[in-house]
């Protein structure tokens, strides 16, 4: 394990969990990356203390951080009435929670992206009375028209990508299905965006499209959530951007280095929720590729990487693959190296040694199973296929209790009985609400870390 810092930047560490011994024979290595990042402060986005502290914002210097947020003024946010009216107080609340000196701008959206505020194609500073402008202006967000979430999208790019910023953020509210673009506009838009800013997702109600929603915050790096009661969103908001306002150091990296004939089978983030980062790799030298982390404060996460490396004789030992945690350099220069481990693999014919599992390794490979089978659940019991349903969510059941995913297992309680949780035995519930159903589906990514 090794340590890099530099002003401005929090300090970063990667610790690797795995069995390195393998069979005679064996090519499968696994491993658990964590990656620890202290000094970003998520309380406030305090950050490092010493030499290299930085107020909030200084006067006369650029600002951290940009946020836009996106509002849902579909016609649907008028049913019921309080929707609209929830909305804006949880704007309001978002832009009470702004640090000073940090750039934002509301969009409304609808079939069409509208700023509401600052206007112009700008964005505006936070400070006293722009929070009081922007908040007044919100009184002019009315319900009317329909859904098209690309749109919203790319004009948040485009505000965005005009801040000379380090962390570039949206929070997307919605409430329905994006009815009013084809699927592959919302695709495009994006590939578009990815790697520009990371971006929240909220759906409120239950007349939206969880996979849309999810969706979006995969492929921009930030959370899913749903907000069954609209009463519910200005609390949401207010922790979205306090998190927000936490993050001090974007665009981090998970580099992969490999010797020649080892191949990278998956990388996957598998806590605090599971995210497929395989296809998301661009290359970085020889035998070397970046996998987008997106933005930290103070924070942990874990990863998964599985190589296949080329057979070899008992007693031989290999490096497998260095993994790294990289910063562009702005300038363009070459980029910082935060943190980096070793992932080995050694041949045994020791069979207990070779056949061990890594309780990190095992226990996230539940917790990837367990997001699977419930998705796979769900969608066997929309389509009919009731016994499909029952089988999957029944395994779901027994996996979030053999690895303590009680938040999981209490979600999955409202969508089955479970007569042995164990065994993972149960019975599809004749009547199951909408919100149960789409918090499941919502939250079915989110894991619980292994027990030390």
């Amino acid at each position: 394990m090794a340590n890099f810092s530099k002003s401005n930047v929090p300090q970063f560490s990667v610790e690797v969990y795995q069995n390195e011994y393998l069979p005679e024979g064996g090519r499968e290595v696994n491993a658990i990356v964590t990656v620890t990042s202290t000094g970003g402060g998520t309380t406030g986005g305090v950050p490092l203390s010493g030499a290299s502290a930085t107020p909030a914002h200084v006067p006369g210097q650029a600002p951290n951080a940009a946020v836009v947020i996106m509002v849902d003024c579909s016609g649907s946010m008028d049913y019921p009435p309080t929707k609209m009216r929830n909305a804006r107080d949880a704007t309001a609340a978002a832009i009470d929670t702004l640090r000073d000196g940090t750039s934002f701008a509301v969009v409304g959206g609808t079939h069409v992206a509208k700023e509401v505020y600052p206007g112009n194609g700008r964005l505006a500073v936070a400070d006293a009375r722009t929070k009081a402008q922007a908040k007044e202006a919100l009184r002019a967000l009315s319900a009317g028209g329909g859904t098209a979430i690309g749109t919203w999208l790319r004009l948040a790019d485009r505000l965005l990508g005009a801040a000379d910023v380090r962390i570039r953020h949206g929070i997307l509210l919605t409430d329905g299905r994006n009815e009013h673009e084809a699927p592959e506009d919302l695709r495009a838009a994006l590939e578009s965006c990815a790697g520009r800013f990371t971006c929240d997702a909220r759906g409120v109600g239950t007349d939206w499209e969880v996979k849309e929603v999810t969706a979006i915050a995969s492929a921009l790096l930030g959370t899913a959530d749903i907000v069954a009661d609209p009463a519910g969103l200005a609390a949401d908001f207010t922790r979205m951007m306090e998190n927000a306002m936490g993050k001090e150091v974007a665009d981090v990296a998970l580099r992969l280095w490999t010797p020649v004939g080892v191949e990278i089978k998956f990388v996957k983030q598998v806590a605090p929720t599971v995210v497929d980062l395989t296809d998301r790799r661009t290359e970085a030298g020889p035998r070397a590729g970046d996998y987008p982390t997106g933005s930290w404060g103070d924070e942990s996460r874990d990863y998964h990487v599985c190589v296949t490396v080329p057979q070899a004789g008992i007693g031989q030992e290999m490096l497998a693959s260095r993994v790294s945690l990289v910063l562009p350099d702005p300038s363009g220069g070459a980029p910082q190296t935060l943190s980096q481990g070793l992932v080995r693999a050694v041949w045994t014919e020791d069979m207990v040694a070779s056949t061990s599992i890594n309780p990190q390794v095992a226990h996230y490979t539940g917790q990837a199973e367990l997001a699977q089978v419930i998705q796979q659940g769900l969608d066997a019991r929309k389509s009919g296929d009731f016994d499909g349903a029952t089988a999957k969510l029944g395994r779901a059941v027994q996996l979030a209790s053999a690895s303590g995913n009680e938040d999981t297992a209490k979600l999955l309680s409202k969508v089955v009985d479970v007569v042995d949780a164990a065994t993972g035995t149960v019975r599809l519930k004749a009547k199951v609400a909408d919100a149960d159903e789409m918090t499941l589906e919502t939250r079915s990514t989110k894991t619980v870390r292994v027990k030390k």
